[in-house]
């Protein structure tokens, strides 16, 4: 058991993530010949099986660095136990498959509505408004599975103990705000600016990026920099107050906010974990953008004729 995020063991969990980037980085090079592929040539079912399913893969490649995140936040120890690493993967399966599904649904439908049938590529502005659209949307659904596991891996009870503790409106809700503006960030980061990134350094740098699958790689690092640095406070808020429902430390979004700040050194206290969560989002990011493409065109083929 170790209690800080600089133990260099670390790397057991970030490995994790690493492996998962390996295998879809070599996935991924079937969706090099479809360059068009994206959510708005999907209808609305379509979108939400493909974000089913990526998010919930991307759940079962990630869960260690998730937990390892949630307990640096917490100022909690961290176990390598694969058994205690996997307490909630359960419900943050149902929270990132759910979440994905709704921020591809509503991020499609948004980019729908804005090109109106023309046949034009969004602009950066677009691409980015209808992310975090998509994101916080999600936030209704996603924040309160993420209560269920948070609260399973911080006490170890099963899944119907934990919804049965937390089913009051007094604690459902816990958390929503911080989870809502992390949604809409982390959303625009990992399904709005790979595609903008992807797109200008094909066309800038044909000789160096002359397929999407290398220039997915910086797509992945700028999205996972922006979605994790920009979000990182809220889901430090979050992860605290969903982890203290017992209001013992921690009370609503603007106590907890001031507790952080004045017992963690200020602005550092809100990017404890920080380390793991962009580890997490880089192989996220990359890992979505593959897969969306590589599922799209594998289930609805006709969709990119």
């Amino acid at each position: 058991m170790i209690g800080s995020w600089q133990d260099p063991r670390r790397s057991v969990c970030l490995s994790c993530g690493s492996f998962g980037l390996t295998i879809f980085l070599k996935l991924a090079r079937a969706s090099n010949n479809h360059h068009h592929t994206m959510s708005e040539k999907l209808d609305e079912l379509q979108n939400a099986t493909v974000g089913m399913i990526v998010g919930v893969i991307e759940v079962l490649v990630l869960q260690p660095i998730n937990y390892c995140k949630n307990m640096t936040q917490q100022k909690q120890p961290i176990s390598f136990n694969p058994v205690i690493m996997y307490r909630g993967v359960g419900a943050n399966c149902i929270n990132m498959g759910s979440c994905t599904m709704v921020q591809f649904v509503v991020g499609g439908k948004l980019k729908g509505m804005v090109l109106q049938g023309e046949k034009r590529r969004l602009t950066g502005a677009e691409e980015m408004v209808c992310g975090m659209g998509g994101g916080f949307v999600s936030a209704l659904v996603g924040s309160p599975l993420e209560l269920i596991m948070i609260q399973q891996q911080r006490k170890g009870f099963s899944t119907l103990k934990t919804i049965s503790d937390i089913a009051t409106p007094n604690n459902i809700a816990r958390g929503f705000t911080g989870s809502a503006v992390r949604e809409a960030v982390w959303t625009c980061g990992y399904l709005s600016i790979p595609p903008i990134v992807r797109q200008n350094l094909m066309e800038n740098y044909p000789d160096t990026f002359d397929t999407k699958d290398k220039a997915r790689i910086p797509a992945a690092l700028l999205g996972g920099l922006f979605g994790c640095y920009l979000s990182h406070p809220f889901d430090t808020i979050k992860t605290c107050m969903q982890g203290d429902i017992e209001r013992a430390t921690y009370g609503g979004f603007m106590d907890t906010a001031g507790k952080i700040w004045r017992n963690n050194g200020g602005v550092y206290g809100f990017y404890r974990g920080a380390t793991f969560r962009y580890g997490r989002m880089v192989c996220a990011v990359f890992m979505m953008d593959a897969l969306r493409d590589i599922i799209s065109v594998a289930l609805y083929p006709s969709a990119f004729k």
